[in-house]
């Protein structure tokens, strides 16, 4: 597969006087590379009416299907919806799930994959079963083992190439495999190396593995077990992200607070953006689209400060809508001009 060509990054210009408009646009010139966890999400939608005579459940008579890239994958489908271009590197299975998955995420419009394949491995597969746009049950296929050692040196020499041909990396790790071990650090690294700038969507509270990282995206709940300390109100966060950042020399913490909004520290003045709160949330790719929509904006040389508000946005426009979907630009430009 060719190498991806780079682009380079736009130089910071007078943020504050430029229209929503421009600062969207300038979003679609981002480059990015995504290392992470891919997986696929297939969502089964239908209705029920009636108990199960076999045993006490619901019957769903199915309506349809759809199946969608996920996991680290989604965040790249996240940066296309943006215009960005992207080259994704990850690990799947020699099934046919993982072949579906490499289909879907080739099928994207700027993406170049460089997906691996382990033999034998199961590639992530979640299937949320839906009666009339609620939720019924979800069930998991996945192996959560670390990687093959030989795959994870193959992984990490095309993520050196691809870093150099990219203004901005992003590690999403969902816990999956393809993040562990000593991997998360190397990548780290040679960033460091070649100048690259890297923002991380941790699995876990185990941060330690991407110490030295740009941005690192926690939840409240992994900022509070990478920690030890509360952060329940605004002052409780404020404190464990400056701990975070000076244990592991983070240059930034973007805290998702779930329905509380996002957080964000180390960009001067501390930044907390609320999500809408006059309509029901669905926070299912939030994350993604806050990580997403972040790098972009970095990527093009944007003020983190800048570029978090952006994030912040498109956080709400996934939030409000049911399922797993995206923020494109008219959706963002429409946020910021009534904001």
């Amino acid at each position: 597969m060719d190498e991806p060509a780079p682009r380079a990054a736009t130089a910071p210009a007078d943020d504050a006087r430029l229209t929503p408009a421009e600062m969207v646009q300038r979003l679609s010139r981002a480059n990015v590379l995504v290392v992470g966890d891919a997986m696929l999400d297939r969502y089964i939608h239908g209705h029920v009416e009636r108990l199960s005579p076999e045993a006490p459940v619901p019957v769903l008579t199915i309506a349809r299907e759809v199946a969608l890239p996920g996991g680290a994958a989604n965040v790249v489908r996240n940066l296309t919806a943006l215009g960005a271009a992207c080259a994704f590197v990850s690990v799947v299975g020699d099934d046919q799930t993982g072949s579906d998955l490499t289909g879907l995420i080739g099928g994207q419009p700027g993406v170049e994959p460089w997906l691996l394949v382990q033999g034998g491995r199961t590639t992530t597969r979640k299937t949320r079963f839906l009666a009339d746009g609620q939720h019924l049950l979800r069930a998991d296929r996945e192996q959560t083992d670390p990687i093959e050692a030989r795959l994870a040196e193959r992984l990490l020499r095309i993520a050196r190439d691809a870093m150099a041909a990219t203004s901005l990396m992003v590690l999403s790790d969902y816990g999956k495999g393809v993040l562990s071990g000593d991997l998360a650090a190397a990548l780290v690294r040679i960033a460091g190396e070649l100048g690259r700038k890297v923002v991380v969507d941790p699995a876990s509270g185990d941060c330690a593995r991407f110490a030295g990282a740009d941005v690192i995206l926690p939840t409240a709940g992994e900022l509070a077990l990478a920690t030890g300390l509360p952060t329940a109100r605004d002052d409780e966060v404020e404190a464990a992200a400056a701990v975070l950042m000076t244990r592991y020399r983070f240059g930034a913490v973007m805290v998702l607070r779930g329905v509380a909004g996002i957080s964000v520290f180390g960009a001067g003045p501390a930044l907390h953006m609320a999500l809408p709160r006059d309509q029901k949330l669905d926070l299912f790719g939030v994350t993604d689209a806050a990580l997403a929509t972040l790098a972009a904006g970095l990527a093009v040389a944007m003020p983190l400060s800048c570029a978090a508000r952006l994030a912040g946005a498109a956080a709400g426009i996934v939030a409000t809508r049911p399922g797993t979907v995206v923020a494109r630009p008219a959706d963002l430009q429409a946020v910021l001009s009534e904001s």
